[in-house]
């Protein structure tokens, strides 16, 4: 038995040092009711033993196949690390709290945007957003933004973890971390 996080740990650590960009970033694969794959890039908010954290808007696509699919992929490439995560598991919805205190974190503009928008659906014209966003920014004038009752997260509970370090002559190293069902992982090596 061995478990992944601390692996995921020293990598991430490394990406948030040498990635100029949001080194956070990851794609995330959903598959909606008609079993249509979707993926998107979201950025990961919170990670642990208990699971992977997005935040996002539950109006929008992503969403929508979390509700009727509730299971996911992630995927974190580090291309100057010449490095890769794969997470596949469970998809749960964050607690209120956790959205709150989340969204209490985000800056001002994030906030009043998470009101503005209807994420995912056509839009007539840019002018017509930022004139939905300067409505929030008056509604809210004075007072602290509260979070959307249509704006949440969602946490990913890890199944498998494949970590795959690049090498020479497309000789890669694969490492494959699987939830054993009792609260341990089994680790195996995979070809490349």
């Amino acid at each position: 038995m061995d478990e992944p996080f601390s692996q995921f740990n020293e990598w991430y650590a490394l990406a948030r040092e040498s990635e100029l960009n949001d080194s956070n970033a990851m794609a995330l694969a959903t598959v909606d009711a008609d079993g249509r794959p979707s993926v998107r890039m979201v950025l990961l908010k919170g990670h642990g033993p208990d699971g992977f954290v997005f935040y996002t808007n539950f109006e929008g696509r992503k969403a929508g196949d979390l509700l009727v699919n509730p299971n996911g992929a992630l995927l974190f490439h580090w291309k100057s690390l010449r490095r890769q995560i794969r997470i596949e598991g469970a998809v749960a919805r964050v607690d209120d709290t956790t959205a709150d205190a989340y969204f209490a974190t985000r800056s001002r503009d994030s906030q009043l945007g998470a009101w503005a928008s209807d994420q995912s659906r056509p839009l007539e014209s840019r002018e017509v957003f930022m004139a939905r966003y300067a409505d929030m920014n008056a509604r809210f004038e004075g007072q602290e933004v509260s979070r959307p009752p249509h704006w949440s997260g969602f946490r990913l509970i890890p199944r498998r973890i494949e970590f795959w370090q690049d090498r020479e002559h497309r000789l890669h190293e694969r490492w494959l971390y699987s939830a054993d069902g009792k609260g341990g992982w089994a680790k195996g090596m995979l070809y490349p």
